[in-house]
This record gives structure tokens, sequence and C-alpha cells, in this order.
């Protein structure tokens, strides 16, 4: 993906994440090229500000978002880059 500020490693998304993203007609791959440009969504400054040095650290980086239908999602990519997942908050 064209201007990409880390590795994802493989990506995985939980059934209720997937049933989500169903119910909303919504592509998350759109989701994905905003997490993976520095888009993290819905992030206070602070938070912001933690994934940028997470990027550079190599620390684990969060994005959060709502999809249409008004369903929250979480994506994280592991500090060693090996996975990202999509996930509801409650499925953490």
């Amino acid at each position: 993906m064209s201007g990409a500020k880390f590795s994802l490693g493989r990506v995985v998304a939980t059934p209720g994440v997937l049933e989500a993203f169903t119910a909303s007609g919504q592509s998350p791959l759109d989701f994905l090229q905003r997490h993976l440009t520095g888009d993290w969504g819905e992030l206070d400054e602070n938070d912001v500000r933690e994934n940028e040095l997470s990027v550079e650290q190599q620390w684990r980086i969060l994005s959060a978002y709502t999809l249409s239908t008004g369903v929250k999602f979480w994506i994280i990519t592991e500090a060693d880059r090996s996975v990202t997942t999509f996930l509801l908050p409650g499925e953490y």
C-alpha cells in the first residue's frame, strides 16, 4: 500500500468485527489503508503522539474507527509487526 509507515504482518479479524463489516457494507481495506498511512481515526492527541512514537520505536500501534452503523472497532498492529488485528473493543 502506498505511503505505508510500517509493516502490517499477517492481517486477521475477529468474527465480531467481520459481522460488523458485513452489516455496514463497508470495506476493511479502506480502514486498513488509513491505519497503515497514519490516519489513526478517533484517537485523542495524546494517543496520536503515542502512535507516532510507536512507529519510530516499533511498539504496538492502535487505531480506532466507527462504522456507518455506529459500531466502534480497533485495528492493532503488534510491536514485532507480525500481525495486525481487526477487533471490537469488547473482544480485546
